[in-house]
């Protein structure tokens, strides 16, 4: 992919102003909703601000390496950005339960640092949940989580000394946006991605956050189907407003 370096003046501009600049790539099966093709607008980033961040999720955009990126889909608008609103958010009775299931688990907070502990527990997530696309070298693993152009976490969840989950998520000047989240499939029943989810709205509660910012939600893919059930919930809709979501 050519590169497409981005000042936070541009990125803030009109989309007309930067349309120039961008890559759009060829139709591919869409992974989520297998029946239909899918395609992306993405950008390479060297540095991207919180608030220039922020201004791009509020567009469509999401973070992957130094890479920013948006479907833009032909014959479907499927994939919205969701986000809770920190403040009224009400845990399900199921999600309590996994609270407590994983009450003896303490969480590491830092900068990403890749390890090769991190990348084996990595390696076996992608081979328990994934159908084999996804790269599992050394490098690929350190561009996807680790290389990232924007004020990053990690945060690891541990059982004692051992690390059953990790978590990158991006800080913004009003929220917290997860990129990733991977775990030791040994440890599936603890529901880890709903736990580390649920510690991290209440980090962003504790830390004054307004938004906990959980991806593009697609309706009728059962692997998006987790996030509605964080409410209240938001989606990002066509004309780049907000709007409360709606089963």
């Amino acid at each position: 992919m050519a590169e497409a370096h981005l000042s936070n003046e541009v990125i803030s501009s009109p989309q007309a102003d930067y349309d120039a600049l961008r890559f759009v790539s060829d139709e591919f099966p869409c992974p989520y909703l297998p029946a239909l093709l899918s395609r992306t607008e993405a950008y390479y980033l060297e540095h991207l601000d919180g608030p220039a961040y922020e201004r791009l999720l509020g567009r469509g955009f999401r973070r992957c390496g130094r890479v920013v990126y948006r479907p833009r889909c032909r014959a479907c608008s499927e994939c919205r950005q969701l986000r809770v609103p920190v403040a009224g958010f009400k845990p399900t009775r199921s999600m309590l339960r996994v609270a407590r299931r994983n009450s003896d688990l303490t969480v590491r907070i830092g900068r990403p640092m890749p390890s090769a502990e991190k990348l084996d527990t990595y390696r076996a997530y992608l081979a328990a949940q994934h159908d084999g696309a996804m790269a599992r070298t050394a490098e690929a693993f350190r561009e996807f989580l680790y290389d990232s152009p924007t004020d990053t976490y990690e945060l690891c969840y541990l059982l004692g000394e051992r690390m059953v989950c990790a978590s990158l998520a991006d800080l913004l000047p009003h929220g917290l946006s997860s990129v990733y989240v991977y775990f030791d499939p040994h440890f599936a029943a603890r529901s880890l991605g709903t736990f580390s989810a649920l510690w991290e709205i209440d980090y962003c509660r504790r830390q004054g956050l307004t938004y906990y910012y959980l991806g593009y939600h697609v309706a009728g893919s059962r692997a998006m189907s987790y996030k509605s059930r964080f409410r209240p919930n938001e989606v990002l809709i066509a004309d780049n407003r907000w709007e409360a979501y709606r089963e």
